[in-house]
């Protein structure tokens, strides 16, 4: 890393402080902003605090709460002691986060109220105090700041974070982040995206997730940028208001939030028959599709300049649009483990379907590719790559080789200009009857095109590719005029209309990859905080 860099989380947080005392770092969408300056003073009365209480370097704090600036806060007050921060997701069951808490051996937590309730009814031998969230900046007792003195230098491979995943597995596990980890990537980062002092982040997703805290809090923060967080759930009610308050220039998103928006305000209108027909001649498409991503572009606040999309796959259609829209996304490629970008590129240079090229200093191969194709595993080696899971030696050592090759559990191909395309996951690869290897992940992506599904898995069942699909039934019951029909005649409706379109989609496979069958999926799928579906449960 270049020494001019900062060597620690702490280190880069003073550097900011520094040099952008005035500048609002952190700030809740109408409430309560914060200034470069309130931050370092906040983080070094925070970390006292926790130095009162007997929290030493090294030792795990928890930090469970919704999106807040106190949580960056409280995440840069625990770094600064020299202790390891534990994020928690909030959507986390009661039985996992106290497991973590345990698990983690915290020795302190900061809990919002809301999520308070989620750790009754258990005792945790290692934690000796819950701080609460709201405290961080207003109530905590102010400490004279020579008790910090005592605290060793930082190195930057140091243990900072320890991260539990949700994964689609059903199977958390702690992954172990380095200062030097995060910080590698956050630089990375920046070195593909155009980020500075005078932008706005509205943030969406949950700090506790490395994608968001990484590029969407250490990043910004790096930077002098600005973040507003929303003290609710992203819905289009709270999310319109919010836009218009705050004008966001950059937001990280995943892509069921885009997708959401493009199957219920974009495509009625590109499917209205008149629109249809101007959109076949090349003079009016391209204006008819530039009318309209300036209107997606008004509703996200008329200044949006990068909209990065990352942690699952971009249904196609909705790429396109965006590509013919010239709406400024950029999609990356990474994991948990890798803290946690690997590849990504500008809006300038995003390639179809791709995920980007490598970060600087970020090594990609593909294991054993297929002769014909290309594809195989990716892994990935770099100052990004995890030191390793945590209390886990054996579950480390079968995914991190010696010499630091990270094995993702990812398919793709990398082309001849560099550019990664990721086929799929590993262990939901199916073998078809010829040999072919079958990816679930490119038949849900055609079949989520339908309009009336809205989201989709597919898998081997008994030798057969059958598919659990989740319809928008609200739009089901007006275009068929069902809302005074029997639960029956409904019963009866839906099951012609996935076998319509189960012969309609076996029309744009390949003959091994066809389904069998499509099965309804009544109620929304159970997802990760990331909106990745949890595959296990359904299968």
């Amino acid at each position: 890393m270049n020494a001019s860099l900062p060597l620690t989380l702490p280190e880069l947080l003073q550097q900011s402080c520094s040099a952008f005392p005035d500048r609002t770092a952190l700030a809740a969408v109408d409430g309560d902003s914060f200034s470069y300056g309130d931050v370092a003073r906040i983080v070094w009365q925070t970390s006292l605090h926790l130095r009162s209480l007997g929290v030493e370097p090294g030792d795990r704090v928890g930090l469970l709460s919704e999106n807040c600036p106190q949580w960056g806060m409280a995440y840069f007050s625990i770094l600064a002691l020299g202790a390891v921060v534990v994020p928690i997701l909030p959507d986390f069951h009661p039985d996992e986060i106290q497991h973590i808490v345990r698990h983690a051996e915290c020795s302190a937590l900061f809990v919002s109220s809301r999520l308070a309730p989620k750790l009754e009814g258990t005792t945790f031998p290692h934690l000796r105090a819950t701080i609460p969230i709201d405290a961080v900046g207003s109530s905590l007792p102010r400490i004279p700041g020579e008790q910090l003195a005592q605290v060793s230098p930082i190195a930057s491979d140091s243990l900072a974070a320890i991260v539990y995943t949700s994964g689609t597995t059903g199977f958390s596990k702690g992954v172990m982040l380095s200062h030097r980890n995060i910080i590698a990537d956050a630089v990375g980062a920046s070195q593909i995206v155009d980020v500075g002092c005078s932008d706005r982040l509205l943030s969406i997703l949950p700090l506790a997730h490395t994608y968001e805290c990484t590029l969407g809090m250490v990043l910004p923060i790096m930077l002098g940028a600005s973040i507003h967080y929303l003290d609710k759930p992203p819905t289009a009610a709270i999310l319109l208001p919010a836009m218009k308050s705050v004008r966001p220039t950059v937001i990280l998103s995943v892509p069921l939030i885009i997708e959401k928006i493009f199957k219920a305000r974009i495509q009625p209108q590109l499917e209205r028959p008149v629109i249809r027909r101007l959109l076949g001649m090349s003079i009016t498409r391209k204006l008819l599709i530039g009318v309209i991503g300036r209107k997606l572009l008004d509703s996200f606040g008329g200044e949006l300049r990068l909209f990065c999309i990352g942690a699952a796959p971009l249904a196609i259609e909705v790429e396109q649009f965006l590509r013919e829209a010239r709406f400024p996304y950029a999609i990356g490629y990474g994991l948990t483990e890798t803290a946690p970008l690997v590849t990504g590129d500008p809006p300038s240079s995003t390639q179809l379907r791709a995920v980007g090229r490598p970060l600087q200093g970020v090594e990609v191969r593909i294991a054993s590719p297929n002769s014909e194709t290309g594809e195989g595993e990716i892994l990935v080696r770099g100052p990004n790559v995890m030191i390793g899971y945590y209390k886990d030696p054996e579950r480390t050592s079968t995914v991190l080789t010696p010499d630091g090759w990270f094995h993702t559990g990812d398919l793709g191909v990398v082309d001849s200009n560099g550019y990664l395309f990721i086929k799929g996951r590993l262990k939901n690869l199916i073998l078809g009857p010829s040999g072919k290897n079958i990816y679930p992940e490119e038949i849900e992506s055609v079949l989520n095109q339908f309009d009336l599904v809205i989201e989709s898995i597919v898998y081997e069942h008994q030798n057969r590719i059958v598919a659990k699909a989740h319809l928008n039934y609200e739009e089901l019951k007006r275009r068929f005029s069902l809302h005074n029909s029997s639960d029956h005649q409904v019963r009866e409706h839906i099951n012609a209309l996935l076998e319509d379109i189960r012969k309609q989609l076996n029309q744009r496979l390949a003959h091994f990859s066809r389904l069998h069958r499509i099965i309804e999926q009544s109620e929304p799928f159970e997802k990760t905080p990331t909106q990745k579906i949890k595959r296990h449960l359904y299968h």
